[in-house]
């Protein structure tokens, strides 16, 4: 397996940041209601784990170390607010929904993390696929987290009805106790997943 292969493999399943390292879990719990912010929260964080990578591994070496962590958070500030411009700017609609939650991205354990761990210590092509390989995992993660609820509490995904009205409608998968039992399922799914592949890496077929 290629190098790249790798990372794309850790974003997604080995250290998926939602589903494994357990970090961004309010805006996952938050934002998950529906496919539509889910997708939209995901794309903005990935395109400031990019951004916020390569520029914080282009300045690695600049960047004296008892500054650093400050360094990080003014780099990936700057992207932040630069996508929440955007966002007002090109789809105020999806801006309003997802609200505070767009500027919060500042503090994301997952943003932070990733420019501690990697791109402070790694290259700006690296650190560049680590920040799409990242943010894949953590769009994924929603994903596949707000359209169990958005289908089960509405009967719909991207607003579009899929299920008749005759189904019955789980309210509580629309409000918080439904999304932490939506986001536990996934990780229990999850979990057994990386089990039995490493179960069948470990037998050798």
């Amino acid at each position: 397996m290629t190098q790249t292969m790798r990372q794309f493999k850790n974003g997604l399943v080995d250290q998926n940041p939602t589903l494994v390292l357990l970090l961004g879990m309010c805006p996952t719990l938050a934002v998950s209601t529906s496919l539509t912010n889910a997708v939209g929260m995901g794309l903005a964080a990935t395109a400031v784990l990019i951004c916020s990578n390569v520029v914080i591994s282009a300045l690695r070496k600049l960047i004296p170390d008892k500054i650093r962590i400050a360094a990080f958070v003014v780099v990936i500030a700057g992207f932040v607010t630069a996508v929440d411009y955007l966002l007002q700017a090109f789809a105020p609609a999806l801006s309003d929904s997802l609200g505070m939650f767009i500027p919060l991205i500042v503090v994301n354990c997952i943003i932070l993390a990733r420019a501690e761990a990697f791109a402070s210590k790694n290259g700006v092509v690296r650190s560049a696929i680590d920040g799409l390989a990242m943010g894949m995992g953590f769009t994924m993660a929603l994903i596949f987290v707000a359209a169990v609820r958005e289908l089960l509490s509405a009967g719909t995904l991207f607003e579009f009805t899929i299920l008749p009205d005759a189904f019955p409608k789980i309210d509580i998968m629309g409000q918080p106790p439904g999304g932490f039992i939506v986001l536990g399922v996934v990780i229990a799914v999850m979990q057994a997943v990386r089990n039995r592949s490493k179960a069948k890496n470990a037998a050798g077929l």
